[in-house]
């Protein structure tokens, strides 16, 4: 590897490393984002002590959607993806 070769490739690490910490960070999500993170957290943690497999959050939801490969799953919302799927 030349020299030039080896600063771009420093280069590169650093600014992908600099772009991984800003854009993950909980600090830089709105609130509406952190509430909905923080709900569907909350429905995961109610359904591990109760044993129970539902209610769903909407991304189960949809993983399970895209199993049946069910037209237009990414527009729909969790009530939506539920009535389509046969939940209650």
């Amino acid at each position: 590897m030349t020299r030039a070769q080896t600063q771009a490739a420093r280069k590169n690490i650093k600014k992908a490393t600099k772009a991984a910490k800003s854009q993950h960070s909980l600090e830089h999500m709105s609130a509406a984002k952190k509430t909905a993170l923080g709900k569907q957290g909350a429905a995961v943690a109610q359904r591990k002590r109760t044993g129970s497999s539902s209610p769903k959050t909407r991304q189960e939801l949809y993983e399970e959607a895209k199993h049946h490969n069910i037209k237009g799953r990414s527009k729909m919302g969790r009530d939506e993806l539920a009535r389509t799927l046969g939940h209650h």
